[in-house]
């Protein structure tokens, strides 16, 4: 199979430029810019992407797919062809399931489900507990990414809370590891008080004053703490206040979520838990800081935290809506509307979405458009405007927050390893991607 796009704008490592990619099967055989393309006789497939532009497929190395056992709510059959639609060629997907991925006959049992229903290209993070350490010179550092540590008490109960625990993980891991960085202590207090204050379940417009600024910089403190004093590769996860951002640097890396960039507190009062994410989605100068740090350095990488619940789990106020939401398939409109806004550029959007997940994880031949790399690929069209309504959602919970919302972009067509696997609103059911390679 040769196939050539041809007159769309390529963007990839900094420039933007019209072109053309020429594939053969699964890999990109040339890159040529300017309009003297090949004839078209010479190609199995020709793609007028005229109109368009042509990015490295996203990844995203923060999501949930509930698979196994909270498969009501997601499995990765349903998410990985949310992904496809939404531009994501290839994902990593956390271990707060059930089973959890601690042990590594679990992490065995994922890979194996995703080689059967994974749409696009995959990967898992093994889970840190209090006491799993003696596995980590076990775990494959050619399959997967790193170490997932839950700093703080969220969704799955993978809480590591004991100083001498925190040591040996920081001390063992010679993979990177991403932590969830919230202070369980704190939380605790702050809904405590709340509910002395408000009742049982007091208003999700609460979420993030217990869930507070002082909570997550308390733990993200901490978790930079060890990993310096240890030497560690450590990104800190979801960074949702403008105070974290001051430890980010050097050996410190970080990621922010596409609900912190694009929503604020103020928007529970319209949304309510829908958008009820741990850790909480914060102020409008807490959003304007991330935004500006896009652009300066201390953000590396942008994820989106996919976690889907069914629709009826996220009613309630703090105590008892379900934190989480479905965001995969929606993340590139999403991020090319903040582009279109001038917060940054398409080409740093490319850098923080694509470029800087595969240099940070060290993923083997994806993440550009090069020579002898992955065909992995998304076609996006500008100035086409649509609505998102049910009908169009992938993922298996049905519902999404930016519902009702119109974007100016969209996806026309997603390649993974040089298949088409998203066209013009149809996903194709039969192809399975590739597990990710590291190192």
């Amino acid at each position: 199979m040769r196939t050539l796009i041809k007159g769309g704008r390529i963007v990839n490592e900094g420039r933007s430029f019209e072109g053309a990619i020429i594939i053969e099967d699964e890999k990109i055989i040339d890159i040529i810019e300017g309009k003297d393309f090949p004839q078209d006789s010479a190609f199995t497939s020709v793609v007028d992407a005229k109109g368009c532009y042509v990015l490295p497929g996203i990844i995203d190395t923060h999501v949930h797919f509930r698979e196994p056992g909270l498969t009501e709510k997601a499995d990765i059959e349903s998410e990985s062809r949310a992904a496809a639609a939404g531009g994501v060629t290839s994902y990593f997907e956390m271990p707060n399931t059930v089973p959890q991925t601690t042990t590594l006959e679990a992490l065995e049992d994922k890979f194996q489900r995703a080689a059967k229903s994974s749409h696009v290209n995959y990967t898992f993070f093994f889970g840190a507990t209090n006491d799993n350490t003696n596995l980590f010179s076990q775990l494959d550092s050619h399959r997967i990414p790193g170490i997932k540590l839950f700093m703080g008490s969220s969704t799955g109960n993978m809480l590591v809370d004991r100083d001498e625990a925190l040591e040996r993980v920081f001390k063992t891991s010679q993979l990177p590891i991403m932590a969830h960085c919230e202070d369980t202590d704190i939380i605790n207090r702050n809904m405590e008080a709340a509910k002395k204050a408000w009742g049982d379940d007091p208003q999700v417009s609460l979420h993030a004053l217990i869930r507070s600024e002082e909570a997550c910089v308390a733990s993200t403190t901490k978790a930079v703490a060890l990993a310096k004093k240890h030497h560690a590769r450590l990104h800190v996860a979801h960074v949702s206040t403008a105070d974290e951002l001051e430890l980010i640097g050097g050996q410190i890396t970080a990621e922010v979520t596409v609900g912190h960039l694009f929503f604020t507190m103020l928007d529970h009062e319209r949304l309510g838990a829908r958008i009820k994410v741990n850790p909480a989605i914060k102020s409008p100068v807490d959003q304007f800081m991330l935004r500006e740090s896009l652009n300066d350095g201390r953000i590396t990488t942008i994820a989106t935290d996919h976690a889907p619940h069914l629709l009826s789990q996220k009613q309630g106020g703090c105590a008892k809506a379900a934190s989480g939401m479905p965001m995969i398939q929606f993340s590139l409109p999403t991020m090319l509307e903040l582009v279109d806004q001038k917060i940054l550029t398409i080409e740093r959007m490319v850098q923080l979405m694509a470029h800087n997940p595969a240099n940070l994880f060290e993923i083997r031949q994806r993440g550009f458009i090069r020579k002898g790399y992955q065909a992995d690929l998304v076609m996006v069209r500008p100035k086409t405007a649509w609505t998102v309504t049910p009908d169009v959602i992938e993922s298996k919970c049905g519902w999404s927050p930016m519902e009702g919302h119109t974007f100016n972009w969209r996806v026309e067509q997603t390649y993974c390893n040089g298949h088409i696997v998203y066209d013009k609103g149809v996903v194709d059911r039969q192809y399975i991607g590739q597990p990710l390679a590291f190192r």
